[in-house]
């Protein structure tokens, strides 16, 4: 059986603060920081990429480098549901019509419950069940709900979700179909994240917030990891990809650092990373316009994108730190270029996409257009969902 590799969690400021135990419950820092895992890399070198070859087509193909720890029976179990190793699809007809000859779609609408958001909460589970929690709690703007409620009933936990009052019908029931109680909030995923804390932290709720617990980054990461193995270990110079948390972003960036200390690819060389929100709700490019460390909370957000309607990210630093250090860019969208972007992916492509993925094609439009994106780059579209819970937006 492979080994993990595993060893502590640590402020992602840092803050000073020592080490983290992973064997017990941990999720903000003292600071008030997010937390990451971090891993014995100078043992991991021993670790070949050449034995991935025939493992299971899922995200735990990458298990040396994931949360799980060794125990007196063996190597704990992840709880998974086949997340993950998604398709790479070489968008040529895309791409002729964008002047590119090297655009891919990565598209993470065929993970379970039909969103990226299952790998973070594939992680987030496996931890929470192994650490002995037996309810768990997520503010959601729907997806992240959905994943939540699968994976708990598959590890058969409790799960409690808290959404928006206005959230559409069919995150709600599809949480339902998997037995996690629900509970509508008025106001913005901020303020179901709020009142979630209230409820759960009295009765020891394991909350799996968005990077108020450490591993959900870990499910994400290994989409970089994916990207670097499905281009045979040649990172791309552009990654295109919607942000709302920030989980994938900051995941991803994290990744090639560690695929770098391993020795896996390039050690200087790395994608420029674009970071894509609404015009509506738009934190995180606000800040990175200013040149701000941190952003400021979004007054009043409106999207059609539920995922992308996030006022303030806990996390934001840690985008904007990936975008700068890659000499990236941030793009801002508005909904009617979105579900432009919804079709173009479809019709050309064939590619089921949620507003999230047509922002990410919208902002590679963008940066086409104004001659940063040149036309033998080779760019990747992240489409974060499908477009089945969104039918309502492609109305005539």
């Amino acid at each position: 059986m492979p080994v993990s590799y595993f060893s502590h969690l640590e402020c992602s400021v840092p803050c000073g603060a020592g080490p983290c135990d992973p064997r017990q419950i941990h999720h903000l820092c003292g600071c008030g920081a997010p937390l990451l895992a971090r891993y014995d890399l100078t043992a991991a070198k021993r670790w070949s990429r050449d034995s991935l070859a025939g493992r299971e087509s899922s995200m735990w193909r990458y298990r040396e480098l994931m949360p799980l720890l060794e125990t007196k029976h063996g190597p704990e179990a992840p709880v998974t549901l086949g997340e993950g190793w998604t398709p790479l699809i070489r968008a040529r007809r895309l791409g002729k019509d964008l002047g590119l000859e090297r655009v891919f779609v990565k598209d993470e609408s065929l993970n379970p419950t039909n969103s990226f958001k299952a790998r973070g909460l594939s992680a987030a589970v496996t931890r929470a069940v192994h650490l002995g929690a037996r309810t768990l709690s997520v503010p959601t703007a729907g997806n992240a709900g959905n994943a939540l409620a699968a994976y708990a009933a598959h590890a058969g936990v409790t799960a409690k979700v808290f959404m928006p009052r206005d959230v559409k019908t069919p995150f709600i029931r599809e949480c339902e179909l998997y037995g996690a109680e629900v509970t509508l909030v008025d106001g913005l995923i901020t303020d179901a994240g709020r009142i979630a804390a209230e409820k759960g932290k009295p009765l020891g709720w394991y909350d799996v917030s968005t990077l108020k617990e450490p591993y959900r980054i870990e499910g994400k990461k290994t989409m970089g990891y994916e990207l670097a193995e499905q281009l045979n270990w040649e990172l791309p110079d552009w990654i295109i990809y919607p942000t709302g948390g920030g989980t994938g972003m900051v995941g991803m960036w994290k990744a090639f650092d560690e695929m770098s200390a391993l020795g896996w690819i390039d050690q200087v060389r790395r994608p420029h990373m674009v970071t894509v929100q609404a015009a509506g709700c738009a934190p995180i490019i606000r800040a990175f316009g200013a040149n701000a460390e941190k952003s400021v909370m979004w007054e009043g957000a409106q999207t059609i994108a539920d995922g992308l309607r996030v006022p303030k990210a806990i996390g934001d630093f840690l985008v904007l730190r990936a975008v700068r250090e890659s000499q990236g860019a941030a793009v801002a969208v508005g909904d009617a270029e979105m579900v432009t972007g919804m079709r173009d992916l479809g019709r050309f492509e064939g590619i089921n996409a949620a507003p999230e993925g047509g922002a990410a094609l919208h902002a590679l439009r963008v940066l086409v257009s104004e001659g940063r994106i040149k036309p033998r780059d080779t760019v990747i579209v992240f489409n974060t969902g499908g477009a089945y819970k969104y039918m309502d937006v492609l109305k005539p």
